[in-house]
């Protein structure tokens, strides 16, 4: 019995030297993946080519089409084992000419509100709108008011401002951007001739900021943001008297154009079966250069495969990269390739994507289907104590618009969190430009991203 207890206690001590052995041989590796990213990463210098030399790139747009091949031959560069194009149908909408939205008071005349048509929406023909303003501050506000007859010849004023009692400004985003996406379908189906959204921000500027809007069952009509500031002077008019606006937009949408997702990947050397993917969103919006939303998103991901590359790690499972097209205003891209992926019965074990900008690096949220989840996700909060020295955490929470349409293969979506404090200064605007991301931040980003991608590949999640 003696010799028993001895074996139990020496096997127990070997295990957790061989644990700990383990773990730090981990932990070494992923300081060589921060070395390496802070001293060698590519992103910022990808990112650079991507905003400055080619720009913007709407879906449909030349930008977009310059985007696809400029990726194309970076991944191809990066010596994957394969590089390839997936072909997806996107809408081309074009902005037109510059917008015009006027308030008109009797008491403050005529006032030029800075504005931007909202990405989707119809114009106004040449000769614009004009109508008396109904404010609102909610959808359901617009159907009471719908319903009695009130908004109809009238453009209505949503002027929800984020909530900035909330810390994450992205889930101050998702309580105020229904009004932007649905609204403007809201008031056209009781007779709204137009629309003018407060912008989607928690700063007070001069700055409008564009995005998507989507007209349900037919029901459509102009539609555009007016910065905070226009809000704020429109409220105020609003309080002392009636208020007329003219709008302006020659924004349409011309027939949708083949477009393409850029993909490239490692096949794995023990388990090519499972998937780990990294991608970002390859379009953006045609005003700025798209350096935060998601440029920042693509160079991440493009620069986890040179990390790895720079450090001869070979993957037990298959690493693929992808660049989506048209998260923006349609989500072509992330559709073709989930169909596609499907139809070949793939099995992404694990989906990153970037693309809430390139700040210093937070974490990671993690979503799954139901059915695996809890346990998936206790497996991957063992890595905890190799993340938290670099300011990284993991905690519940969503992936993003592309990866989570792969939630019904079963494996686990992540979302890259970075700082978002100043993310909605930038988001969707002129002023989204290279000179506002810091390289630091920006391969902190790659790093963060390349040391989760090595613990998936290494434990994988079962």
């Amino acid at each position: 019995m003696k010799h028993f207890f001895l074996f139990l206690f020496i096997s127990f001590s070997i295990s957790v030297f061989a644990q700990e052995n383990e773990s730090d041989k981990d932990a070494f590796f992923i300081k060589d993946i921060y070395n390496t990213a802070l001293t060698e990463g590519q992103a910022y210098d990808w990112l650079m080519y991507l905003t400055k030399e080619i720009g913007g790139r709407l879906s449909g747009s030349p930008g977009a089409a310059a985007a696809v091949e400029y990726t194309y031959q970076m991944m191809d560069s990066l010596g994957m084992d394969t590089v390839w194009l997936q072909p997806c149908i996107v809408p081309h909408w074009v902005r037109g000419d510059k917008e015009i939205c006027r308030m008109i008071s009797k008491r403050m005349g005529t006032v030029e509100l800075n504005s931007l048509a909202l990405g989707n929406s119809i114009g106004t023909g040449k000769k614009g709108v004009s109508g008396e303003v109904v404010e609102v501050k909610s959808l359901d506000e617009a159907e009471d008011l719908g319903k009695q007859g009130r908004l109809r010849g009238k453009i209505v004023f949503y002027n929800r401002p984020f909530d900035q009692t909330q810390i994450n400004t992205m889930a101050a985003y998702g309580g105020a951007v229904d009004q932007r996406v649905f609204g403007p379908t809201m008031a056209a189906k009781y007779g709204a001739i137009g629309v003018v959204v407060r912008s989607m921000t928690n700063k007070t500027d001069d700055v409008p900021h564009t995005g998507v809007t989507r007209y349900r069952d037919g029901h459509e009509c102009p539609a555009v943001a007016i910065s905070t500031i226009a809000a704020d002077e429109l409220e105020l008019a609003l309080q002392e008297e009636k208020v007329h606006i003219y709008l302006r937009t020659t924004c349409q949408n011309l027939k949708p154009k083949l477009s393409y997702n850029v993909i490239g990947e490692i096949r794995g050397s023990e388990k090519p079966d499972e998937i780990i993917l990294v991608s970002g969103h390859l379009d953006s919006w045609d005003v700025g250069t798209g350096a935060h939303d998601d440029g920042s998103g693509c160079v991440h991901s493009l620069d986890v495969i040179h990390i790895l590359k720079q450090l001869k790690y070979k993957p037990k499972r298959t690493l693929r990269c992808v660049m989506y097209m048209n998260e923006e205003n349609g989500g072509a891209g992330a559709y073709a390739y989930r169909d596609s992926s499907d139809v070949r019965k793939e099995f992404h074990m694990a989906a990153i994507e970037s693309d809430r900008g390139g700040f210093t690096p937070r974490g990671f949220t993690a979503d799954g289907h139901d059915d695996i989840f809890v346990n998936k996700f206790k497996k991957v909060i063992e890595w905890l104590p190799l993340l938290e020295p670099y300011g990284l955490h993991l905690r519940k929470g969503g992936s993003g618009a592309d990866v989570s349409k792969l939630k019904d293969q079963k494996g686990l979506l992540f979302g890259f969190e970075p700082d978002s404090q100043r993310y909605f200064d930038y988001h969707h605007t002129d002023a989204d430009a290279p000179d506002v991301v810091n390289k630091r931040e920006l391969v902190l980003g790659s790093a963060a991203i390349t040391a989760l991608v090595y613990l998936l590949d290494k434990y994988g999640l079962d």
